[in-house]
Formats: structure tokens, C-alpha cells, sequence
């Protein structure tokens, strides 16, 4: 019996073809069914700006309530309560500060001191068919440096329901002061208008410019004399810093923040040491109108210094609205 020879014909390109658009298809359905299973389950995150940090304003002066927020991501609605249990840990705050610092640890962030916060509970609830919850911090920021962002690091470390983003299972809830004339992270600049002489010359200088003013205490700032150029360097408003005290009159009191020699002078007409809010029926200004004299080095400066930062009655509203949410 003769061996029959099997004929193996060539696949055509058109079958090729239509091969790999099948296998191309199947595929991408398979790849559809994940991004869809994963679009639609929840998912549990705390929720916080891209680095995991949570940037909250509080007053000086008063307590406060902050709130660390979770959220349950997906489309389908939750069915049942889901209870978050949360954790202080300060590895995050540690890596924190290793990250965006490395060695300079004059910038490193502060962990909040106990004295100054109390969680009372750990667990938040996200009711049945809620998207989101929120685990509420008692706060009272007096005594807190406006030189400084103080962080409280919480960690979920259990969900009674549903997975936890990795990713977002941590938050940052960093805590800067403010009062009525200014907020801590620096932002608070006014327009500066300077008349100064040296003290016995009868030749005076006018210099503009801007001023930081930072916060103290409910009804205290501080700034730099005169023209001194402010810096995060602790020396450095050590030596020419101001502390202007304001009255519930609205007057001023100057006095010295740290080692400069500061006079203040009083009975200037013009620059009475007072502080008003200026309407020219478009806008509102914060003002101070001051008058001392320090010493910068060994010359007596003479100063007249007006400071004007626009401010609007709403905004600040809003601000103090959002300081607890």
C-alpha cells in the first residue's frame, strides 16, 4: 500500500489577515470587560490634593472643626453603611519630609502636637447609598507659628466593605493659622508705601514696595521694619521683625518681635497708628497707617509707612466657610 502524501496548502494573506483582526478583537473585548468590571466597583480613598495632603486654614483665637473626608468611587451605588477605620501613623509624615526636603530639615514639616487636636473617634460611617463621610477634628491652633505647617497623618487601617485605593489610603491634614489680617503660608502681602528719613537729615526718601504680614495671635501680626526685606530665615526676623498689636478701637501698638529697637511715635495726624478698612466705592482696603523709629545698625531711621491689601467682604466668607470643611 502506497503512503499517501498529505498536501499542506499555503494560508493566503486575506485568511492572515482575518485572523489577526480576530484575535485583535477578542482581545480588546477582553480588555473592555476589565476597564468596565473596574470602572464600576468601589473603591474607598481618602481624599486629599495629589500628594496626599489636605490643606486646611484655621483661626486664631477660637475652636475649630476640620474634617478628613473619604469617598466611595464607582458607579454602583453601596448597598450598606461601610465603617472606615483610621490610624495616626508618622511614617507618612517622616516620608514626607525626606521627599520634598531631603536634609534641609529647616523646612521639615511638624507633626501637631497633641495638646493642640482631639479625635474623639477613629471610625467614620459612609451611610448605604452615600458617596462620601467625613471623621471630624477638634482644633485650637493658639500658640502655633506661622513660620511652620503642622500635619496630622492618618492611615485607613481597616473598611468594614469594598477595596482601598493604595494609593489614597493615607492623608496629610496639614494645618496653617490665620486671623483677620493675615493667613500663615505667607500669602498675605500689602502694597507698601514708605516715607523714611534718617533721624536729624532733613532729606526724606519715599520707597514702594510690598509687605508679608503674618499672623500671631487672634489680634497680633508681624512684620519687617521699614524696609528691611523679609525672609523664612529665623535670624533674620529675629532681628528686624515688628509685632503690631491691634486694639479693639482699631489703634496700633508696635513693639519689637524678637532684638530690633523699635520707638513707636505717636501724634502724627497723617499716620496716627490706627488701622481702618478704605472704600473708594469700587473696592475695600485693609489699612495700617504707622509711625516709629528703629535702628538699623547704628542709624535711627525714621519711618512713615502705610500698608493697603485689598480685601472683598465675600471671599472672606467664603474662607471661613470652607476653614472646617
Amino acid at each position: 500500500m502506497k503512503n499517501r502524501v498529505k498536501t499542506i496548502y499555503p494560508i493566503s494573506l486575506t485568511r492572515l489577515l482575518l485572523l489577526a483582526v480576530i484575535l485583535v478583537v477578542a482581545a480588546s473585548c477582553e480588555r473592555d470587560e476589565v476597564f468596565e468590571k473596574e470602572q464600576y466597583k468601589n473603591v474607598i480613598a481618602l481624599i486629599s490634593e495629589s500628594d496626599n495632603v489636605s490643606r486646611k486654614l484655621h483661626s486664631l483665637g477660637k475652636e475649630s472643626i476640620g474634617y478628613v473626608a473619604a469617598s466611595i468611587g464607582g458607579t454602583n451605588p453601596t448597598e450598606k453603611d461601610i465603617r472606615i477605620n483610621l490610624v495616626e501613623d508618622p511614617f507618612f509624615i517622616d516620608d514626607f519630609n525626606k521627599t520634598n526636603f531631603d536634609l534641609d530639615k529647616t523646612k521639615y514639616v511638624k507633626v501637631l502636637p497633641k495638646s493642640h487636636y482631639d479625635i474623639e473617634n477613629y471610625q467614620l460611617t459612609v451611610p448605604a447609598g452615600e458617596i462620601g463621610g467625613k471623621l471630624p477634628i477638634r482644633l485650637n491652633v493658639d500658640g502655633l507659628s506661622p513660620d511652620s505647617a503642622y500635619f496630622i497623618s492618618l492611615r485607613i487601617e481597616s473598611a468594614s466593605a469594598y477595596e482601598v485605593n493604595p494609593e489614597k489610603n493615607f492623608v496629610l491634614y496639614q494645618i496653617r493659622i490665620k486671623n483677620w489680617w493675615a493667613v500663615g503660608d505667607g500669602s498675605s502681602s500689602y502694597n507698601m508705601s514708605i516715607k523714611q528719613r534718617e533721624s536729624g537729615s532733613s532729606s526724606e526718601i519715599q520707597m514702594p514696595g510690598r509687605k508679608v504680614m503674618h499672623p500671631l495671635t487672634v489680634n497680633q501680626v508681624r512684620i519687617m521694619a521699614g524696609n528691611e526685606t523679609f525672609s523664612s530665615n529665623i535670624n533674620v526676623f529675629n532681628k528686624y521683625a515688628l509685632i503690631l498689636t491691634i486694639q479693639d478701637d482699631k489703634s496700633v501698638t508696635i513693639a519689637p518681635y524678637k532684638n530690633v529697637e523699635v520707638t513707636q511715635v505717636n501724634g502724627d495726624p497723617d499716620f496716627p497708628n490706627i488701622f481702618k478698612i478704605d472704600d473708594d466705592g469700587f473696592k475695600k482696603y485693609k489699612t495700617f497707617l504707622l509711625r516709629y523709629n528703629y535702628k538699623q545698625n547704628n542709624t535711627i531711621l525714621e519711618i512713615k509707612e502705610e500698608l493697603r491689601m485689598e480685601y472683598n467682604e465675600d471671599d472672606e466668607a467664603a474662607e471661613t466657610e470652607n476653614e472646617t470643611n
